[in-house]
């Protein structure tokens, strides 16, 4: 009697990654590859949830800040702790949303805000430009587009043009930042680098993107960069902020005012040892914010002449 030789052939088991924990897992990838390609790895770092991509920075980035500034809101750049959470899973909504903080961060780790400083906009406002509130028109921005806000942190209100001068990858196909909605920004081109035609932008400075579903872009014209989120975000109402310093000896910081007419010759100064000085005229008089470390971390001595207080100098310890 014969025997039957039976072979087995080896089984092969294959595990299934679910559809959407591989688009997380692939826009994680995306988030954190555009930080490193840029070259900003090293002071911004990226941490992925199920649900987020956590970019997180101290909001004070590697470039010359505050020069060329007129219209000042009498505020200085100083560090700040910034989580800034982005949506893995991003899906467009059904109206757009506004808020009178940021609604994106760059690589660099810097927040990225709308163009005004009037705080949130209406649906309305969004179709007509407030030039009254345009931080660029009104001379509030320094050559980099940026400034310091009320929370004395550094921000955005346009293309972001020193970081991209920085950058490692720059050029049209680079992503120069993300949403809280989950979709990148890139410049003022489209990623192929040809010219994005007149009209093609809708109302929050966007349009659909092949690979990521929809992105925003930065624009020469007003809104000149995200004006409001196309996103759904369920969380919008908890998204960070910067809140302002708070004096040592309680309460906190007064917001300053922009002088009426604009200052002259503004210029801030950084030490090695941490120190800075904002340091101006207006109408003959000099004024100044200056400030620096203490021993106590995220606490700094300020010595103050502005035109807020009436030209008071002024001395105290304020806290992150």
């Amino acid at each position: 009697m014969m025997k039957q030789l039976l072979c087995f052939a080896p089984l092969l088991f294959v595990i299934a990654v679910p559809m959407a924990v591989q688009a997380h897992e692939d826009h994680c990838d995306a988030i954190s590859a555009s930080v490193e390609n840029a070259g900003f790895a090293g002071n911004v770092t990226v941490t992925c949830t199920n649900t987020h991509a956590i970019i997180e920075s101290d909001t004070y980035p590697d470039h010359e800040l505050m020069t060329g500034i007129v219209g000042t809101n009498e505020q200085v750049p100083v560090p700040a702790d910034y989580p800034a959470p982005i949506l893995l899973d991003p899906v467009l909504g059904t109206q757009p949303l506004t808020r009178d903080a940021a609604l994106g961060v760059a690589v660099n780790g810097v927040p990225i805000y709308d163009y005004t400083a009037g705080g949130e906009m209406s649906e309305a406002d969004l179709a007509h430009h407030q030039a009254q509130h345009d931080t660029f028109q009104t001379g509030q921005l320094d050559i980099c587009g940026g400034h310091a806000g009320r929370g004395d942190d550094y921000h955005y209100h346009m293309a972001p043009v020193c970081m991209i001068a920085q950058m490692d990858n720059a050029g049209p196909d680079s992503i120069i930042g993300w949403a809280f909605d989950g979709y990148p920004i890139y410049g003022d081109l489209n990623p192929d680098g040809s010219e994005i035609p007149d009209g093609a932008l809708d109302v929050c400075n966007g349009q659909p993107d092949e690979d990521f579903g929809y992105r925003y872009h930065t624009s020469e014209d007003a809104p000149y960069i995200v004006q409001c989120l196309m996103g759904a975000v369920a969380d919008f109402d908890r998204l960070p902020r910067v809140r302002p310093l708070a004096a040592l000896s309680g309460g906190g910081a007064e917001p300053g005012r922009p002088p009426r007419g604009g200052v002259e010759d503004l210029v801030f100064t950084q030490a090695e040892d941490g120190s800075r000085s904002m340091d101006y005229s207006y109408q003959g008089e000099d004024y100044f914010i200056r400030y620096e470390p203490t021993d106590t971390d995220g606490c700094y001595t300020f010595n103050t002449r502005t035109v807020t207080n009436g030209g008071q100098e002024t001395t105290g310890i304020f806290c992150r």
